[in-house]
């Protein structure tokens, strides 16, 4: 069954997100069978490529394709800015109702998509690719076994593999949301903090016949890292002085018991005031200012770091241009000229004359 040809006036079905990063060697024959699986599915789809600031030919390959089929929509972005910022850019720029990631190294199998669609139609926000039978070496597959434990230990939101990027979202779901660093394997958990009803369905996997991976054993510690935060969110986003306040009261508690020790230290010297002003004294005063200091500058932090990306709709990436996506407005000038579409500048003057 062959779908039909999207434009700009006829939105598709389906929208599939490829971050891309160094992947030459995998294009030329993985972007083929993905047009060939997805064509030969029920809903009619479009395949958003978002080319994550690679120097290889990878940009000038999905360019080519881009031009000869117009499902194919490109965003290059100004540097590498990781896969979760790649991710976002193609959710922010997908027009379906439903949005299926891809990774652009062949190793998740496009005909599976159908399925996850069809989960999703069941009265589900978003279903979980569940790589059951993974195809990487014993270390990676166990490692993350481990990882996806803690992970839903931690967070409540317990799934088998976070680290599978197919996975289908109903796109509301994930256009708002606000991911930094290396979230992208949290996006369940961000859902689930928005009530989205979440489900798993096992997909199959491939081994990698070209390229290499570019994740290493050393992102542990960045997972470790972002899950203390996403829980911190997960469970304080609307009140973050909580937070900031349970390290205060730890290190207040500390600091109160320092200066009791002193002044009992004290009262059973005979030199009280040597006494008090010892060690303990001096680190409960530490730990006091320690903790006044955690919260006056993990708000600050915060309100800072929001308040920056905010203004741009939470888009901390730089385009420089796009390629597919037609003379309709949104089309990106390549002199990076421009890091905002036409469309949305024009929007803008037609507010600002209307206000005034």
């Amino acid at each position: 069954m062959q779908n039909s040809r999207v434009t700009a006036t006829n939105s598709p079905e389906l929208s599939v997100v490829v971050p891309v990063y160094f992947e030459e060697d995998s294009l030329p024959t993985v972007i083929p069978r993905f047009l060939e699986s997805l064509s030969s599915q029920r809903r009619s789809f479009e395949m958003i490529f978002v080319n994550d600031g690679s120097r290889d030919r990878s940009g000038e390959i999905l360019d080519e394709f881009a031009r000869r089929d117009p499902r194919i929509r490109v965003i290059h972005l100004g540097r590498n800015y990781g896969q979760t910022a790649a991710m976002m850019a193609g959710f922010l720029a997908a027009r379906a109702a439903v949005t299926v990631p891809l990774d652009a190294d062949g190793q998740n199998e496009p005909d599976d998509i159908e399925m996850l669609v069809d989960k999703l139609d069941e009265g589900w926000d978003v279903v979980s690719g569940w790589r059951k039978d993974r195809k990487d070496d014993w270390l990676r597959t166990n490692v993350s076994r481990v990882a996806n434990g803690l992970i839903g230990w931690v967070t409540g939101v317990k799934l088998h593999d976070y680290g599978c990027t197919m996975k289908a979202y109903r796109t509301h779901h994930i256009r708002d949301a606000r991911l930094y660093g290396e979230m992208h394997r949290f996006i369940p958990v961000f859902a689930s903090m928005h009530g989205a009803r979440i489900t798993e369905q096992v997909v199959r996997h491939h081994p990698r016949k070209a390229g290499v991976s570019k994740y290493g054993y050393g992102r542990i510690v960045k997972v470790a890292l972002d899950m203390m935060l996403v829980r911190m969110l997960q469970k304080y986003s609307t009140k973050p002085l909580h937070f900031f306040g349970r390290i205060t009261q730890m290190a207040w508690v500390g600091s109160l018991a320092c200066f009791t020790f002193g002044i009992v230290r004290a009262a059973y010297s005979l030199d009280a005031w040597k006494a008090f002003w010892g060690k303990a004294p001096l680190v409960g005063l530490i730990l006091f200012v320690f903790g006044a200091f955690m919260i006056g500058l993990g708000l600050v932090a915060e309100v800072a770091m929001r308040a920056a990306y905010e203004f741009n709709g939470g888009r901390y990436w730089t385009e420089l241009r796009r390629t597919g996506f037609g003379p309709s407005g949104d089309e990106w000038t390549s002199d990076g000229a421009s890091t905002r579409p036409r469309e949305a500048r024009a929007d803008e003057v037609r507010a600002t004359q209307a206000s005034s």
